[in-house]
């Protein structure tokens, strides 16, 4: 007699203080149902001269969460920073729009990587940090996509001037790996990260 599967073990989501200000990296969160408070983590997120896109958002990650920590001391903390790299060139979050301008016009009709560090950091001393790459794809973009696009003020704090879950959604062709990874928080890397740092 077929007895069925065995009963597999719930999922348990450690609550996690989430060092960030960031509405879509809570929005996420909230989403997928892991508990969690928020910290903004103010720290100097200017890159090092040299530095590759990988090794400065793991060590911007890092900084984030070990800033949280000291100030609220927590179980388990999550830190995170994202950037867009195109033609080798790292696009942060632009200063203006004439700054978001010339991010649209790099990415138009251009594939590009978002990459995403992610750093966990425990009360006990733990920590473990990745990195998570996504490819995505634009559309060409007329003057006229790009001036509509900067005046809806969507791009202002976003790495790369653009939102994948917002207005530029009409502008995405093509997206190869974690499409939560471009909104700003690879979650299924935070849940892997999640188990390592307790074992």
């Amino acid at each position: 007699m077929d007895k069925g599967s065995a009963p597999q073990a719930g999922v348990t989501l450690e609550r996690i203080l989430l060092a960030s200000a960031s509405p879509r990296r809570a929005g996420i969160m909230r989403a997928i149902g892991w508990p969690f408070e928020t910290l903004a983590a103010d720290i100097d997120e200017t890159m090092a001269e040299g530095e590759s896109a990988e090794s400065a958002v793991e060590r911007l990650a890092l900084g984030k969460a070990l800033a949280a920590l000291e100030r609220r001391r927590a179980p388990l903390v999550l830190g995170a920073d994202t950037t867009v790299v195109v033609d080798s060139q790292i696009l942060g979050k632009p200063n203006d729009d004439a700054e978001a301008r010339r991010m649209l016009r790099l990415l138009s009709g251009k594939w590009h990587d978002v990459v995403t560090g992610v750093a966990l950091v425990s009360d006990e001393g733990h920590r473990v940090v990745a990195h998570e790459t996504t490819r995505v794809r634009f559309a060409p973009l007329s003057d006229a996509e790009i001036e509509w696009y900067v005046a809806s003020g969507e791009p202002m704090d976003k790495a790369g001037a653009y939102a994948v879950q917002g207005r530029a959604a009409l502008f995405i062709e093509e997206i190869e790996g974690d499409y939560w990874n471009v909104v700003g928080l690879p979650v299924r890397l935070v849940y892997k990260l999640a188990h390592e740092i307790r074992k």
